[in-house]
This record gives C-alpha cells, structure tokens and sequence, in this order.
C-alpha cells in the first residue's frame, strides 16, 4: 500500500456521469476516502469520447468538487477506460529458465514472451494480468520468484484498447490540467472494489451496468480469466421510458432512478406515479406496473446477452459463486431477482468494501469502479509502475503505435 499521506485519485469517465474519488491509506492500511466529486457526462456514447470540450468541462467539474471536499490539490489521476472497442485474450508463453532458478529476469521474459502476438497498428496493450505459472509441468503457482526449474511458462490476460479511443480520453485528461498516470479496465477496478477473495477462488462473474456499456470480467482461482464488452446499458432503458411513457428523456431517467423496477411482480397494483408530457402538455397518472412493463424485457434482454458472452467464453459452468452487480443501473429495484432468473444462480449487489472515510457516501454499486480505481492505484504506486497494469510508458508507447498508425495511413 501506498504511503500514509500519499493521496491518489480515481477518474471514472462514463457514459452518464463522471465521478472523481480521492483516497489515502489510513492508520489500519485500508483506504480512507476523503473526497468525492460527480458531475453528469455529455461527451461521451457507448464509453467513448464524441465530445471533447463537453468531456473536459464535466472532469474538470467533477475533479474540483472532489479537491473541495479533500482539501487537497490533485495534478494527476487513475483513469477507467471502457467502451466496446476493448478487446480481452489470453495467451501463454514458454522460456528456459537460465541458472535453473527463477529470476524476476526470468518472469519479465516470460510474459514478454506470453505478449509477443501479432497486433494491429491500431490497437495496443492496455493490461497484461498474469494468471498462473507453470514450471516443469507443475501448474497453479501465483509467485514463481526463487523456484527451481528448468522450463517457465506463464498464462496472461491481455486486454487491448483502440489506439484513438485510448488517446482522446488522455487528451481530454490533459485538457482539464490532469496527468494520466495510467488507464485501467473499469470492470477490473470495480472486482477491486466489490468482490471478495473467496469468490474470486471459487468462480465469480462481475458485471456492471453502466449508462451505455455493460462491462464483464470473470474470476476464477484468484485470477481474470475473462473480460468482455458489451454496447448495451441503462441508456436503453431510460430511451424506453421515453418513447413508452412519452415523457423527455430528462424525465424518463428521473422516473427510472426514483420509481423504476425491473421485475412487474415486485411492484403492487395500486401504486401510480405522475409522468410529465412533451410540449407543454397536462401530466399523466399511470400506475407504476407500467414502468415495469417496458423495463422488465429490457433487463431481461440485457442480461440474457451477458449470459451468451459468459457462454461463448467457456467458463459458463465455473462460476459456482454466481454474479455481482455494479454499475448505477443495478441499483434498480428487482435487477437481483432478473439476473436470477436469467442465470440460476446466486447474484448480490457490489458496493465498495474495505474502505474508511466517506463510506457512507461511497456504499453504492455506482461507486464501485471509482473506488476500485483508487485502490488500483494505489497498489500500483506501490510498484512503481510495473506488475499487472503494465509498464509505465504507456502513453510514449500510444503516442507512437499512433504516429506509426497514421503514417502508414498516409
């Protein structure tokens, strides 16, 4: 862990809102959060940035309420990066391990040999998450360092991003007077935050719900296995609400987070709510079962095409400890009891946990990637820079896998 008084800063830049978190390691070594600043996000579609100008206003918004509340001035961040042109593979590689023990010599040369795939010129690496070593055919070893051995071989995850996507949310950062120190998966951010060790052991599958993406990662004995992208989130149902209840779309995203609920039996038959109308007209009294009417299919369909990506991933029939739900769009009411339908099996919210400080306020699944995101770098101060986010020149190497893009272009 970082040191005491060493502040770091998580930047989640989503879809629907963008939240900056401030933290420092406590007197017990968990994270104090001591700053929270949010603020709703009008430059971005799907999780990825349309509008730069719009995207810098709302972070440097959202990053000045949180030095308010801290009392502290903030030059750099940790930022999640999302959107579906963030693409997870595994891979492995094989080395002679030279003097017969292993070395952190030789543990580097192993996933650069894991990373040594063929990439196109628009994509670079974003993370390579390490996932068990083997030597000498014995596998299931997490620290290698100091084993004797005459073969290593080493199992990654590597997780992509679009080479333009990954700079503009850099330059949007650079925009609002902040230095980059890393980007990093949000569904990663969010396990850091949510899920325990347990379920990461026995078989475990996150997914978080945002405005415009549902991002997948899944856990099995303590390592990713998988990560997985989907366009589709809580946008979609507020763009139902919209169109069913002919309301604003303002309105429709009101209604959702104060009477939404994703399951019609949850709700009783005589509860209605007041649904403003467009162009200045009279407000309407329905009954609240038909929000659930449009909402419930949605949800339905949502998690129905997170069960077909966890399928087509294999692991399907190894997550025995179920789901966790992130993201602000699983705070609706009845969003558990739909994914346990979906998936038979046990599914539970995901709030930070762990943490000291501003707890109450953070207590929330829509807190879980800005917190994770803290805690994400924290560890990662504490490695300088290297470990499973990669090296710390990560932005020369996009600056440069961009310059040989376009110019190959030309």
């Amino acid at each position: 862990m970082a040191r005491k008084g060493e502040m770091v800063c998580g930047l989640d830049i989503g879809t629907t809102k963008i939240c900056a978190i401030i933290g420092e390691p406590g007197e017990d070594g968990h994270l104090d959060i001591i700053g929270i600043g949010t603020h709703h996000s009008k430059g971005l579609r799907k999780g990825v940035v349309v509008n730069i100008e719009s995207t810098v206003e709302s972070v440097k918004i959202a990053v000045e309420e949180a030095e308010l509340m801290a009392g502290v001035d903030v030059d750099s961040v940790y930022v999640g990066i999302a959107g579906g042109h963030i693409k997870g593979f595994n891979s492995h590689g094989i080395i002679a391990i030279k003097t017969r023990e292993v070395t952190q010599t030789d543990i580097e040369r192993v996933i650069d040999a894991a990373k040594a795939v063929a990439m196109p010129l628009d994509r670079e690496v974003i993370h390579i998450v390490p996932q068990e070593y083997i030597i000498d055919d014995q596998d299931g070893i997490r620290e290698p360092l100091g084993m004797s051995g005459v073969r290593l071989e080493g199992k990654v995850h590597i997780v992509t991003a679009a080479v333009t996507s990954a700079q503009n949310i850099v330059k949007c950062v650079n925009k609002a007077q902040l230095r980059v120190h890393d980007l990093i998966l949000e569904q990663l951010a969010s396990a850091e935050a949510a899920l325990t060790l347990d379920e990461q052991e026995l078989g475990v599958a996150l997914v978080d719900i945002g405005g415009g993406t549902t991002d997948i990662a899944i856990f099995m004995d303590g390592s990713v296995k998988h990560t997985g992208v989907l366009a589709i989130g809580g946008n979609q149902v507020t763009n139902d609400l919209a169109i069913g209840l002919r309301t604003p779309t303002v309105e429709a995203e009101r209604i959702k987070k104060k009477f939404g609920c994703a399951m019609t039996a949850l709700v009783h038959e005589n509860e209605t709510i007041e649904v403003p109308s467009v162009g200045g007209r009279e407000p309407r009294i329905l009954h609240r079962r038909v929000l659930s009417d449009i909402i419930e299919p949605r949800a339905e369909e949502i998690f129905g095409l997170v069960r077909r990506e966890i399928h087509k991933s294999g692991y399907e029939e190894q997550i025995p400890a179920g789901l966790v739900l992130t993201g602000g769009s699983n705070i609706m009411e009845g969003m558990v009891e739909v994914a346990e339908r979906v998936f038979e099996l046990p599914v539970r919210r995901g709030a930070p946990f762990g943490v000291g400080g501003l707890i109450d306020i953070v207590n929330s699944p829509m807190y879980a990637t800005s917190v994770g995101l803290v805690l994400c770098g924290m560890r990662h101060a504490e490695t300088n820079g290297l470990g499973v986010f990669g090296e710390r020149n990560l932005f020369n190497k996009i600056f440069q896998r961009m310059r040989t893009w376009v110019s190959s272009v030309v």
